[in-house]
Formats: structure tokens, sequence, C-alpha cells
């Protein structure tokens, strides 16, 4: 089972990957987050919000997404910065195996916070 500790020990990237939507590149520690965690629908929810994101100038060059798991349920939340809500989405059903879980999206870039 994937750990939050697993995820600290990615520090930078040695590929990016290319999401199959276009809405931006992700590095070897996300590739490990979606392939470990069988997540790729993770991926897919923050490209669909990408449209929306990129029309606010402050969602341009950053953005902080965090999915928070209740049970079989989570919340996925794209902050402008520390509590400015810009994007949520509920998830009625998941079996994510982390209560919560954080990236950057940074200039196009999909990261782990260690990768940053």
């Amino acid at each position: 089972m994937i750990t939050q500790a697993d995820l600290n020990q990615f520090t930078g990237t040695t590929q990016y990957y290319a999401h199959w939507l276009k809405a931006f590149l992700y590095t070897d520690g996300v590739k490990y987050l979606a392939d470990e965690a069988q997540a790729y629908w993770l991926l897919d929810a923050i490209a669909s919000h990408q449209p929306e994101a990129l029309k606010d100038p402050m969602l341009r060059g950053i953005q902080f997404w965090k999915l928070i798991v209740t049970g079989n349920e989570a919340k996925l939340i794209c902050e402008r910065d520390t509590d400015n809500v810009a994007i949520t989405q509920d998830i009625d059903y998941t079996d994510f195996p982390l209560s919560e879980v954080k990236l950057y999206l940074a200039d196009r870039v999909l990261m782990l916070p260690s990768e940053y």
C-alpha cells in the first residue's frame, strides 16, 4: 500500500509524462502515485478543470490541488493560495488509499510538493 512517506521520497523528476488530454505534463512522483493508487482518474479530474482554472489569472502560474478522502467519498479542491478556494469537486466514491494528497500544478507541470 502506498504511503505519504513513499511520495516524500520524490525530489525532482527524471522524465515528464504527457496527460492524454494534453492539459499538462506530470512527473515521476505523480506517475508513481497514479500507478500505485490506481488513480489516473485523479489526473483526469484535474485536467478536466483546466479550461475553467485557466480563466483565473491567479491560477495560470500555479494551482494547489488537494484530495481529501473521508470514508469512500472525497473532495477535490483547487486553491489559489492557502484557504483561497477556486474549484471544488465532490467525488461520490473512491477507494483512494490515502486520507489526503496534495499536488501542485506549476507552469503546466503536475508534481508532488516534494518535487517543487
